[in-house]
């Protein structure tokens, strides 16, 4: 971004555990009166973000929209859906209606959220339980509600998440959530999710802001949540596990 000057608005999209170098290395573009908004997977990136901007101009949502990176500059469209936006503190200066509008404007369908973290937290129960569990497992993503076993630990990672949930103040309807990722997880019976992805090609994954999300909630609230903390400590076993070339 050199030579572009400060911005209205930033959003970063990068994978989650690039935040911070996105931020360091475009830091010429942020100015004092400059937002950065954030739709990435996963949970607490405002964390980092307010490294850069005041809470006041810190934008999280979430987006059902998905492309593919076809070269520098070039990105392919893969599917539309809602995109959901609100923020940390009141909206003073009217910047989610301004985003709204340009986000509207280009074929996006954008929606102002009150209550943001409630919306983030109901994408979040599929990442920590279905989308975990597939990279552990190295399975599509119809494996989950065939097998009994994958299943029933699923289920378990559902409602460690739901408890801290209600921690945060946030109320969901536990069988409602459940039979939502199972039907997921049916009617997408080849389905790849990213952590599986990335695991398998060797990469770095998302876990520590999607599973680690509620690792984190969970410790500062005293809720227990033993198995997120075993999958964490899994994903990044088989991280090094890549990193190392062992078989």
């Amino acid at each position: 971004s050199e030579g572009i000057g400060e911005v209205d608005l930033v959003i970063i999209f990068v994978k989650a555990l690039y935040s911070r170098a996105a931020l360091m290395e475009n830091k010429g573009i942020i100015g004092d009166n400059t937002y950065v908004m954030t739709l990435q997977n996963g949970a607490g990136h405002e964390d980092i973000i307010l490294e850069f901007v005041p809470k006041e101009r810190i934008i999280i949502g979430t987006t059902e929209d998905n492309g593919a990176v076809l070269d520098f500059g070039y990105v392919r469209r893969g599917g539309k859906g809602k995109t959901n936006i609100g923020m940390l503190v009141p909206d003073s200066n009217g910047m989610l209606g301004k985003i709204k509008e340009s986000f509207d404007s280009c074929g996006f369908d954008t929606h102002i959220n009150d209550n943001i973290q409630q919306l983030i937290w109901d994408k979040l129960f599929t990442n920590v339980s279905l989308s975990a569990l597939t990279g552990v497992l190295q399975v599509p993503i119809g494996f989950i509600a065939a097998d009994e076993y994958a299943w029933s630990m699923t289920v378990t990672l559902i409602k460690e998440a739901l408890a801290v949930a209600k921690a945060l103040g946030l109320e969901f309807d536990e069988q409602e959530i459940i039979e939502r990722v199972r039907n997921t997880s049916i009617n997408s019976p080849e389905g790849k999710t990213s952590i599986y992805a990335d695991l398998k090609a060797g990469r770095l994954t998302e876990v520590n802001t999607i599973s680690g999300a509620v690792v984190k909630a969970g410790d500062s609230l005293g809720v227990p949540v033993p198995s997120h903390k075993m999958i964490v400590n899994m994903i990044h076993s088989m991280e090094n596990k890549s990193k190392n070339n062992v078989e």
